[in-house]
C-alpha cells in the first residue's frame, strides 16, 4: 500500500449503484462494493469505505474519514461542519436534484401545511422537518420513521419523504402538498483533510473526474469528412456556441471536422450535416468531458 491514503466514503444504498457507474466512467474502477463495506480501488492512494449515506458526513466531520459521497439533505440533517469540494449532478435515477416532499394520503382534507397544526408527521429527516414547520410557526409533533415512510402516511397526519419522480407517493395513493426541501449529490471533505497538500490534491482530481464524467453523459463526440467548398456552409449548421476542430487530410479536397454537442441535438443534426454534404460522418459516446 502506498504510505499516503485517502480514506474515501462511498455511500450505500440508493446512491451506490449510481456512484459506482459514476466512479468508473470517471476512470476509478471499484470491485466487490455490493458483497463488502471495504471495496478495492484500482488506485492504491485510496481507500475506499461503504457507509450509509444518513451518516457520511459526520464521520467525515470527525475525521475518520477524509472525504465522502453524500446528499446535501444529510450534511443539513446532521449539521456537520464540512468542506463542501463538490455539487455532482446525479442521484439514484436522473440528473436532476431530489426532494423532500410533505404528503398526505388522497382521501386526506389537508391542502397545506397550515392544516397539519397539532398533528403527527412522520421522517427520517427530523431536523430538517422540525426547522421546516418552526420556521411556519406551526406546532406538530415530528417523529423519526425506520423506512417504508410511505406506509405510516395512513398512521399519522402525514410524511416528509424524498422523491425524485414522485411515481412511488403516486403508487402509494399520497399526495405531494409541499416541499420541504431540494437536495443534491455532494462531495465533501474533512477540514484538516483539506488543509493537507496530498489529501486536498487528491480530493480535487476526483471532482474534477466525476464532473467530467457527468458532463460528458449529456453529450456525444461527431466526426465527418467535408469537402473544402462545404465548409462554410457545414459550420454555420454546428451549434453556435461550439468551436469544431478542423483537420486537413490526405485528400487535400477535403478536411476532417470534430465537435462535441450535446445528444439530444445529435439526431436532428447529423440527418441535416449528411445533407449539406458531410460524409463518413461517426458519433461516439464520451467517458469525460473537462473544460
Amino acid at each position: 500500500m502506498a504510505e499516503e491514503i485517502l480514506k474515501l466514503g462511498i455511500p450505500t444504498g440508493s446512491l451506490q449503484k449510481a456512484t459506482i457507474e459514476l466512479f468508473s466512467k470517471a476512470g476509478f474502477h471499484i470491485s466487490d462494493s455490493k458483497r463488502s463495506y471495504s471495496p478495492t480501488i484500482d488506485d492504491e492512494q485510496i481507500q475506499p469505505i461503504c457507509l450509509r449515506a444518513q451518516e457520511m458526513s459526520r464521520y467525515v466531520e470527525d475525521g475518520a474519514l477524509d472525504a465522502g459521497i453524500t446528499g446535501y439533505d444529510w450534511i443539513t440533517e446532521n449539521g456537520s461542519d464540512v468542506v463542501q469540494v463538490a455539487e455532482l449532478a446525479y442521484s439514484k435515477t436522473t440528473s436532476r436534484p431530489t426532494r423532500w416532499v410533505l404528503a398526505v394520503p388522497d382521501e386526506s382534507k389537508v391542502t397545506k401545511p397550515q392544516h397539519l397544526a397539532g398533528g403527527i408527521i412522520a421522517t427520517e429527516l427530523v431536523n430538517v422537518t422540525k426547522k421546516y414547520f418552526a420556521d411556519k410557526n406551526i406546532d406538530v409533533r415530528v417523529e423519526f420513521s425506520w423506512g417504508a415512510t410511505e406506509v405510516k402516511a395512513r398512521l399519522v397526519d402525514a410524511i416528509v419523504e424524498l422523491t425524485e419522480t414522485g411515481s412511488t407517493l403516486v403508487a402509494n395513493n399520497l399526495r405531494i402538498i409541499d416541499t420541504v426541501m431540494a437536495s443534491t449529490t455532494r462531495l465533501i471533505a474533512n477540514k484538516a483533510a483539506w488543509q493537507d497538500k496530498f489529501k486536498r490534491e487528491k480530493i480535487e482530481n476526483i471532482s474534477i473526474l466525476l464532473n467530467a464524467a457527468i458532463d460528458a453523459r449529456s453529450k456525444v463526440g461527431l466526426k465527418m469528412n467535408v469537402k473544402k467548398n462545404d465548409l462554410e456552409h457545414i459550420l454555420k449548421i454546428l451549434p453556435a456556441e461550439k468551436s469544431p476542430t478542423v483537420s486537413s487530410l490526405a485528400d487535400s479536397d477535403y478536411v476532417a471536422v470534430e465537435v462535441v454537442v450535446e445528444d439530444k441535438v445529435e439526431r436532428s443534426l447529423v440527418p441535416a450535416l449528411k445533407r449539406a454534404g458531410a460524409s463518413g460522418i461517426i458519433t461516439y459516446p464520451l467517458n469525460k468531458v473537462i473544460h
